[in-house]
């Protein structure tokens, strides 16, 4: 089977989209794997695009292991971008499984993103303990075996756990990121975000992202811990979050919703050969 496709990326962050607005084709979780697996293709989510008769496309994602995701910020830009190039339009509006999602194409390969309100509260993350979100007071270790307690949790779309620490550089997050992502307090386990507060309008990052492991970037990730460090007091309502290859400029506004706003890359086009 060959399959005409799409290979874009937000800051490193990459994907191979699909548009099925014009076929069915449904793809089993071996399929998807192999789509990801670098050792063929290569990608953190696959993007399936299908269509919809009131918006301009319905978005599915799914991650490197197969599974999937109700959210995807870098992914939901990219595919902003291409249907904005196919249909000449500056603004694009997209069904998620999470919510509905409208961008923005800007100048410079720009586009920003409303990714709508966080959901703070316990059950809504959702963990299985009525607990304090803003620090579930989960335990990690630095390279030197010295403590750090904390955890901030924040949905915005899928669940994240951000830990704001001295030196994002002195933790494994190769080991904790999958320790705490498959931890039973998270029943739909998390994202998980290592954040070192540069100042109160940057914050330098490392994500490791639920079923996709370590990530040069991730969209949600950052919209998480823009949120987390706004709830905390240690960040302004607009601050950059800083990734290995650049920022991604996140806003709240006076009724809550997030913005994301940052580069895509052009679109490549790939062939698929099932």
């Amino acid at each position: 089977m060959d399959i005409k496709a799409y290979k874009m990326d937000g800051l490193g962050n990459d994907f191979v989209i699909i548009d099925l607005r014009d076929k069915i084709i449904e793809f089993s979780k071996k399929e998807i794997v192999k789509i990801c697996d670098r050792n063929f293709i290569g990608c953190d989510q696959l993007i399936i695009i299908k269509k919809n008769k009131e918006l301009d496309a319905s978005l599915e994602f799914f991650n490197s292991d197969g599974s999937t995701s109700g959210a995807c910020g870098n992914g939901t830009r990219c595919v902003a971008y291409l249907l904005s190039k196919q249909d000449n339009k500056k603004e694009i509006t997209v069904w998620t499984s999470s919510s509905i999602l409208k961008s923005k194409i800007l100048n410079n390969n720009l586009v920003e993103t409303n990714i709508g309100s966080p959901k703070v509260q316990w059950n809504e993350i959702p963990i299985n303990e009525n607990k304090n979100t803003k620090n579930l007071g989960i335990k990690i270790l630095d390279e030197n075996n010295n403590e750090h307690i904390g955890g901030t949790a924040v949905n915005v779309g899928n669940p994240h756990v951000i830990f704001f620490v001295e030196n994002i550089d002195n933790f494994n997050i190769k080991k904790i990121g999958p320790s705490i992502e498959n931890d039973k307090l998270f029943p739909e386990k998390c994202n998980v975000t290592l954040a070192k507060l540069v100042n109160k309008n940057l914050v330098r990052v490392k994500v490791w992202e639920r079923g996709a492991g370590l990530t040069k970037a991730c969209g949600t990730a950052a919209c998480a811990t823009a949120v987390a460090g706004y709830t905390l007091g240690c960040a302004n309502k607009e601050v950059d979050i800083e990734f290995e290859l650049g920022k991604l400029s996140i806003s709240i506004d006076e009724k809550n919703n997030i913005h994301m706003k940052g580069p895509v890359s052009e679109i490549k086009e790939i062939e698929i050969k099932l």
